[in-house]
Parts: C-alpha cells; structure tokens; sequence
C-alpha cells in the first residue's frame, strides 16, 4: 500500500494506567476511503485506542499518524483532519437541531457554516424537525445530528465509538446506510462496535483487540474462513427426542439447546459425517423435525479466536499461522 493510500498508521502503541497495561505494542493500518473496524470485549482497549489517535490521551510507547500528521508531535493537525462521536450522542437538549449545528459551525470559525448546515439536514434526513427542541428527538435521530455536527468542517477521518448503542433495528439500518455512504463519499471510517453483525455488514477490514493486543486482522470474510464448514444444526419434535439424540451424538461433540430442542454439531464439512450422523439417528428411530448446515458467522469467528488466545504466541495472527 502507498503511503498516500493510509489514512491511519499505527505502530508498536503502548499505553498504560499505572500498574495496569491497557495496550500492548499494537499495529494496523487503515486505507483512506475504507470502514475499519476494532473489535474486542469490554476492557480491551478500544475506546484507548480512540483516545490516542484523536489526541485525548497520550501513548507510553510507539507512534501514529492520522493523514500523516503525528498524533503526540502535530495535535493540532490532526484535529484538524479528524471528527470524533463518541458512544453518547453529544448534543444540547434545550437548542433545535439546526441551532446544535450552527453553534458547531461558528466554533469551527467556518465561513459558510448555514450553507453546510442546511445540506447535513437533509443528507441525514432532519429538515422537518431542524427547528424543534433536540429534547424531542429519538434515539435515531440524536444520533444523526451527533454524526452531523461531526461532519461540519469536511473531516477526513470520523471515528465512530459503538455508534448503534441503544439504537431500535431500524434506526440501527438507517446509520449502517450513512456510515456506507460517508467512505462511498471518500472519508475514511474507524469504527468499534459491540454487535459482530454490524462489523460484518459494514467493515472492508476488521482488527480483534484482545488484552492490549491485536490478535487477528482481515476482511470478513477472511475471519469466517478461520471456521471453514461452520455447524449443523439438528432440531427434534420433543425434548425426549432431543436428549436422546444427544446421548447418542455424544462423541461428535454436540451443544444441546432444550429450550428450542436442537443439537449443534462441529463439522468437518463432509458428507460422510453427515451422512454418519443422519443414519445414527434413523437406525434409533429418532424422527429429525429439521437438518440444517449452518456457514460460519463472524462471532463464530470472534468467539474461536478469543478463546484460543491462550494458547497462541503474542504476536501471532491466526491468519498468517
């Protein structure tokens, strides 16, 4: 990759609190134009690692840039090239939507403030609640203004801190939409989110933070194909049928779910195992209600890697190990 090609460049960053080590020599870049997205527990580092690159916080060790400004030496640059919301929509209930972004506008000292005003009303659909009270907004709709007011100035680079929290489905859909449409529109996107669906959904490359230490990068895609045949799900008439079944799947380590009486099984992804497993259950006759090969999702993925944390070097990737 160009160097003109990154909008973030992060190397060997450490940051520590005391006696408690919160990131530990982490590495990831981010191309301009893209969504990336950090993933991890609560308690990884996350919302550190947001601190450090929008100038909040100072790293013990390491470097990074953001549009090749250093983010200790040249703050002021960066802040510049930045916007940053974070995990609560920073908006005043008593002002309207259309005053929120004004007050924004004249602290950023921008000559044509109402111009842009007006166009993030309508991009993120608040023209015909821009003069009430944001006291009467939704959820949804705060959470659009935020991003709005982020936007004033034409950042480079949004940092986008579990933007969806306590948002409803469709106001969660509703800012998938924008975030798409803001890296369509050429700004570079960093995003950590709680819910692996929406990284899934919106994210070109995704970094698993675990303890201070990234232990995974890659697409999607490339995450999913860490658990290549995903599982099958097995579903029984009654919980009978389902504990017996159980009995005798029990050397093809099966999850047994009561409550919607259905055994999960690893695969190997081979029809002979399969077919081993659905013969079993005729010759028992034991009636199956539904069979279901399951692809792996992205907390398949997660869920795999964290736990075999413990068993892995530092610094490995499973990607590349």
């Amino acid at each position: 990759m160009r160097r003109t090609d990154t909008a973030i460049s992060v190397s060997a960053l450490a940051k520590s609190f005391k006696n408690v080590t919160v990131l530990r020599k982490i590495d990831f870049t981010v191309q301009k134009g893209s969504i990336f997205a950090l993933l991890g527990s609560n308690g990884s580092g996350k919302t550190t690692t947001i601190k450090i690159l929008s100038t909040l916080l100072k790293p013990n060790q390491g470097s990074a840039r953001i549009c090749g400004f250093d983010v200790v030496r040249q703050p002021e640059r960066v802040r510049e090239a930045i916007s940053l919301t974070g995990q609560n929509a920073a908006v005043d209930n008593v002002l309207t939507g259309r005053e929120n972004l004004r007050l924004i506008g004249k602290l950023r000292h921008l000559s044509d403030a109402n111009k842009e005003v007006d166009a993030l009303l309508e991009r993120f659909d608040l023209l015909e609640a821009a003069d009430r009270r944001v006291a009467t907004y939704s959820g949804g709709m705060r959470r659009r203004l935020d991003l709005a007011m982020g936007l004033l100035g034409n950042p480079s680079v949004v940092f986008l801190d579990e933007p969806t929290t306590g948002l409803d489905p469709q106001s969660r859909i509703t800012m998938w939409k924008i975030i798409k449409d803001l890296a369509h529109s050429g700004i570079t996107v960093f995003l950590t989110t709680q819910y692996l669906d929406e990284a899934d959904q919106l994210a070109d490359q995704i970094a698993i933070l675990n303890e201070g230490r990234i232990v995974a990068q890659g697409t999607p895609a490339e995450l999913k194909k860490l658990l290549p045949h995903g599982h099958i799900e097995i579903r029984f008439f009654n919980e009978q049928e389902v504990q017996s079944a159980r009995v005798l799947l029990q050397d093809f380590d099966a999850d047994l779910d009561t409550e919607n009486q259905t055994i999960t099984v690893n695969t190997d992804g081979s029809i002979r195992q399969m077919s081993d497993i659905l013969n079993r259950l005729e010759d028992a006759g034991i009636p199956v209600a539904e069979f279901a090969q399951k692809l792996p999702t992205l907390e398949d993925a997660f869920l795999t890697i964290i736990s075999k944390r413990e068993r892995m070097m530092p610094n490995e990737n499973p990607l590349t190990n």
